[in-house]
């Protein structure tokens, strides 16, 4: 071979290893933010499943010491597992006297007004 040919030498130009890096770094951010909306969503059902709970444990109170809820509407706190909740329950009467609607309703502590749970069920002041 003479002094005027040369070999290419094997390797990648600088062009094609940008190209590379950015097509890498787009599906890096994607996957963050992927993630990060899956986290945000567990904790999210994490909220509303303690909240079903403490919304199921109230009516099942309600059934099983025979409570007879008055007519009327009041809040309190229904904390699960470290999570600060409020219950609002709301009682209704019947056309049958014997029982009463109940409604329970369950919102994070934080001000925010989104309904987390939403339980409704029924009294009984049967003899």
């Amino acid at each position: 071979m003479g002094a005027g040919s040369r070999r290419p030498i094997g390797g990648f130009t600088l062009v094609e290893v940008l190209v590379a890096l950015t097509i890498v770094a787009v599906a890096l951010m994607a996957s963050l933010r992927a993630t990060g909306s899956l986290a945000i969503s567990a904790g999210e059902l994490r909220q509303r499943t303690l909240a079903q709970w403490s919304a199921e444990n109230r009516l099942g109170r309600i059934r099983i010491q025979g409570e007879w809820p008055e007519q009327g509407k009041r809040s309190y706190d229904c904390t699960q597992a470290d999570v600060a909740m409020t219950c609002e329950e709301e009682v209704f009467v019947t056309p049958n006297p014997q029982f009463r609607r109940v409604e329970l309703s369950v919102f994070p502590v934080e001000g925010q007004r989104v309904r987390l749970a939403r339980l409704v069920g029924f009294a009984t002041n049967l003899p």
